[in-house]
């Protein structure tokens, strides 16, 4: 499974669990915009880090932090790497 998918199919789930309403996820809506709420976005980012095994966040020495769900993907993918 892609970095990409696994990041789609765990904001699904979170969303669910926690009965957000989703909006459409394209690369370019912006990330407040989703649905989602800090608390999704904990557990997505812990969820995350299980399914993927690291954190971007806790080694980003960039202060750009994601603002769009591309943005956000790509983080995790330049991570990777």
């Amino acid at each position: 499974m892609s970095i990409r998918s696994t990041i789609l199919t765990q904001v699904e789930q979170v969303a669910n669990e926690q009965n957000r309403k989703l909006a459409t996820l394209t690369d370019d809506v912006v990330l407040m915009d989703t649905g989602l709420d800090s608390l999704c976005f904990a557990i997505l980012v812990a969820r995350l880090e299980d399914a993927l095994g690291f954190d971007p966040f806790s080694s980003a020495d960039d202060t750009n932090y994601p603002v769009t769900m591309g943005d956000f993907i790509k983080f995790y993918e330049d991570a990777a790497q």
